[in-house]
Protein backbone atom coordinates (compact mmCIF):
# COMPACT_ATOMS: atom_id res chain seq x y z
CA UNK A 1 0.00 0.00 0.00
CA UNK A 2 1.39 3.19 -0.97
CA UNK A 3 1.52 5.60 1.65
CA UNK A 4 0.88 9.10 0.21
CA UNK A 5 -1.72 11.09 1.30
CA UNK A 6 -3.93 13.33 -1.11
CA UNK A 7 -6.34 15.92 -1.13
CA UNK A 8 -9.53 13.51 -0.56
CA UNK A 9 -13.34 14.66 1.02
CA UNK A 10 -14.14 12.96 4.11
CA UNK A 11 -17.60 13.09 5.03
CA UNK A 12 -19.60 11.38 8.60
CA UNK A 13 -22.99 12.54 10.13
CA UNK A 14 -22.08 16.01 11.23
CA UNK A 15 -19.25 17.13 9.20
CA UNK A 16 -17.60 17.33 6.37
CA UNK A 17 -13.90 17.80 5.78
CA UNK A 18 -12.89 19.28 2.32
CA UNK A 19 -9.94 20.16 0.72
CA UNK A 20 -9.30 23.90 1.96
CA UNK A 21 -9.88 25.89 -0.63
CA UNK A 22 -9.74 29.94 -1.66
CA UNK A 23 -13.62 29.63 -1.53
CA UNK A 24 -13.44 28.76 2.40
CA UNK A 25 -11.73 31.89 2.78
CA UNK A 26 -15.71 34.29 3.69
CA UNK A 27 -16.38 31.05 5.62
CA UNK A 28 -13.44 30.74 8.03
CA UNK A 29 -13.10 34.77 8.47
CA UNK A 30 -16.46 34.33 9.91
CA UNK A 31 -16.10 31.43 11.90
CA UNK A 32 -12.06 32.68 13.54
CA UNK A 33 -13.90 35.46 14.79
CA UNK A 34 -13.29 34.75 18.54
CA UNK A 35 -9.89 35.81 20.17
CA UNK A 36 -10.25 33.05 22.34
CA UNK A 37 -9.60 30.40 19.89
CA UNK A 38 -6.10 31.63 18.53
CA UNK A 39 -4.69 31.60 22.28
CA UNK A 40 -2.23 28.94 21.75
CA UNK A 41 -2.00 29.00 17.74
CA UNK A 42 1.10 29.78 16.70
CA UNK A 43 -0.49 33.14 14.75
CA UNK A 44 -3.00 36.18 15.46
CA UNK A 45 -6.81 35.94 14.73
CA UNK A 46 -7.02 37.43 11.42
CA UNK A 47 -8.00 40.86 11.12
CA UNK A 48 -9.62 41.00 7.40
CA UNK A 49 -10.63 38.77 5.07
CA UNK A 50 -7.21 39.06 3.03
CA UNK A 51 -5.30 37.52 6.25
CA UNK A 52 -7.01 34.39 5.81
CA UNK A 53 -6.76 34.02 1.82
CA UNK A 54 -2.94 34.55 2.43
CA UNK A 55 -3.54 31.90 5.01
CA UNK A 56 -4.84 29.73 2.36
CA UNK A 57 -2.39 30.30 -0.20
CA UNK A 58 0.50 29.40 2.31
CA UNK A 59 -1.08 26.25 2.98
CA UNK A 60 -2.09 24.96 -0.50
CA UNK A 61 2.08 25.92 -1.16
CA UNK A 62 2.76 23.51 1.39
CA UNK A 63 0.19 21.09 0.52
CA UNK A 64 2.11 21.40 -3.08
CA UNK A 65 5.18 20.55 -1.70
CA UNK A 66 4.27 17.11 0.02
CA UNK A 67 4.82 18.82 3.67
CA UNK A 68 1.12 18.94 4.55
CA UNK A 69 -3.07 18.60 3.53
CA UNK A 70 -5.32 21.04 4.44
CA UNK A 71 -9.23 20.80 5.12
CA UNK A 72 -11.97 22.97 5.87
CA UNK A 73 -14.46 21.61 8.52
CA UNK A 74 -17.82 22.40 6.98
CA UNK A 75 -20.70 21.29 9.45
CA UNK A 76 -23.21 19.31 7.55
CA UNK A 77 -26.26 20.77 8.94
CA UNK A 78 -26.49 23.75 7.60
CA UNK A 79 -23.35 23.70 5.48
CA UNK A 80 -21.15 26.73 7.27
CA UNK A 81 -17.37 26.26 7.14
CA UNK A 82 -16.60 26.36 11.25
CA UNK A 83 -13.09 25.76 10.88
CA UNK A 84 -9.77 24.24 9.90
CA UNK A 85 -7.68 21.59 10.28
CA UNK A 86 -4.74 19.34 8.95
CA UNK A 87 -2.01 16.61 7.98
CA UNK A 88 1.34 17.54 9.29
CA UNK A 89 4.73 16.51 8.83
CA UNK A 90 3.88 13.63 6.37
CA UNK A 91 6.23 11.65 6.39
CA UNK A 92 6.65 9.33 3.72
CA UNK A 93 9.04 6.73 4.27
CA UNK A 94 7.69 6.09 7.72
CA UNK A 95 4.27 5.93 6.85
CA UNK A 96 3.69 8.57 9.53
CA UNK A 97 1.90 12.04 10.09
CA UNK A 98 0.13 14.29 12.91
CA UNK A 99 -3.14 16.01 13.22
CA UNK A 100 -2.79 19.56 13.68
CA UNK A 101 -3.88 22.98 12.90
CA UNK A 102 -7.28 22.12 14.06
CA UNK A 103 -9.16 25.14 14.87
CA UNK A 104 -12.98 25.74 15.72
CA UNK A 105 -15.80 28.66 15.53
CA UNK A 106 -17.37 28.52 19.62
CA UNK A 107 -20.39 27.26 18.52
CA UNK A 108 -18.99 24.63 16.78
CA UNK A 109 -16.88 23.01 20.41
CA UNK A 110 -18.05 20.96 22.56
CA UNK A 111 -20.18 19.23 19.85
CA UNK A 112 -19.61 15.89 17.79
CA UNK A 113 -18.29 17.94 14.57
CA UNK A 114 -14.32 17.65 16.47
CA UNK A 115 -14.61 13.93 17.51
CA UNK A 116 -15.96 13.01 14.29
CA UNK A 117 -13.30 15.31 12.11
CA UNK A 118 -10.63 13.36 14.69
CA UNK A 119 -11.77 10.16 13.51
CA UNK A 120 -12.65 10.85 9.95
CA UNK A 121 -8.60 11.72 9.99
CA UNK A 122 -7.35 9.02 11.68
CA UNK A 123 -9.75 6.60 9.79
CA UNK A 124 -8.10 7.16 6.83
CA UNK A 125 -4.81 7.80 7.60
CA UNK A 126 -5.06 4.30 9.00
CA UNK A 127 -7.42 2.25 6.81
CA UNK A 128 -6.99 3.99 3.81
CA UNK A 129 -2.93 5.40 3.72
CA UNK A 130 -1.78 2.73 5.84
CA UNK A 131 -0.34 4.90 8.52
CA UNK A 132 2.02 3.13 11.27
CA UNK A 133 1.84 5.96 13.36
CA UNK A 134 0.07 9.41 14.02
CA UNK A 135 0.97 11.94 16.54
CA UNK A 136 -0.98 15.22 17.86
CA UNK A 137 0.93 17.55 19.97
CA UNK A 138 -0.24 20.98 21.65
CA UNK A 139 0.97 23.64 23.96
CA UNK A 140 1.66 22.29 27.28
CA UNK A 141 -0.31 25.02 29.17
CA UNK A 142 -3.44 23.96 26.86
CA UNK A 143 -5.12 21.94 29.54
CA UNK A 144 -8.45 21.70 27.19
CA UNK A 145 -6.73 20.84 24.19
CA UNK A 146 -4.68 18.11 26.25
CA UNK A 147 -7.56 16.53 27.84
CA UNK A 148 -9.40 16.20 24.19
CA UNK A 149 -6.12 14.33 22.58
CA UNK A 150 -6.47 11.69 25.56
CA UNK A 151 -10.06 11.01 25.35
CA UNK A 152 -9.57 10.35 21.61
CA UNK A 153 -7.17 7.68 23.15
CA UNK A 154 -3.95 8.94 22.59
CA UNK A 155 -0.64 8.10 24.66
CA UNK A 156 1.12 10.70 25.58
CA UNK A 157 4.71 10.74 25.12
CA UNK A 158 6.65 13.55 27.06
CA UNK A 159 7.05 17.41 26.64
CA UNK A 160 9.46 18.97 23.78
CA UNK A 161 11.17 21.69 25.79
CA UNK A 162 11.35 25.09 23.76
CA UNK A 163 9.56 23.36 20.70
CA UNK A 164 8.43 26.31 18.76
CA UNK A 165 8.73 29.99 18.89
CA UNK A 166 5.30 32.19 18.25
CA UNK A 167 6.04 34.41 15.20
CA UNK A 168 3.27 37.01 16.26
CA UNK A 169 4.39 37.61 20.11
CA UNK A 170 8.18 35.56 20.73
CA UNK A 171 6.75 33.21 23.41
CA UNK A 172 8.73 30.27 23.20
CA UNK A 173 6.59 27.34 24.12
CA UNK A 174 7.04 23.95 25.36
CA UNK A 175 5.40 21.38 23.73
CA UNK A 176 2.85 18.06 24.97
CA UNK A 177 3.13 15.41 22.23
CA UNK A 178 0.87 12.34 22.16
CA UNK A 179 0.41 9.62 19.69
CA UNK A 180 -1.80 6.81 18.23
CA UNK A 181 -0.29 3.74 16.58
CA UNK A 182 -1.88 1.18 13.88
CA UNK A 183 -2.05 -1.91 16.46
CA UNK A 184 -3.98 0.81 18.90
CA UNK A 185 -6.37 1.77 16.30
CA UNK A 186 -8.85 -0.34 16.42
CA UNK A 187 -9.57 0.24 20.10
CA UNK A 188 -9.31 4.17 19.37
CA UNK A 189 -11.88 3.53 16.44
CA UNK A 190 -13.82 1.93 18.73
CA UNK A 191 -13.71 4.31 21.43
CA UNK A 192 -14.39 6.95 18.82
CA UNK A 193 -17.82 4.96 17.74
CA UNK A 194 -19.60 4.07 20.82
CA UNK A 195 -18.55 8.71 21.74
CA UNK A 196 -20.45 9.49 18.40
CA UNK A 197 -23.20 7.12 18.80
CA UNK A 198 -23.65 8.59 22.51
Amino acid sequence: MLFDPKPVLLEGRHVRLEPLAPSHAAGLFAASQDPGIWRWLPIPMFPAEEEVERWIDDALKLQASGAELAFAIVRKSDGVVVGATRYLDIRRPHRALEIGWTWLATAAQRTPINTEAKYLLLQHAFEVQGAVRLQLKTDERNEQSRAAILRLGAGFEGILRNYQTRVHDGYVRNTAMYSITATEWPAVKARLEAKLVR
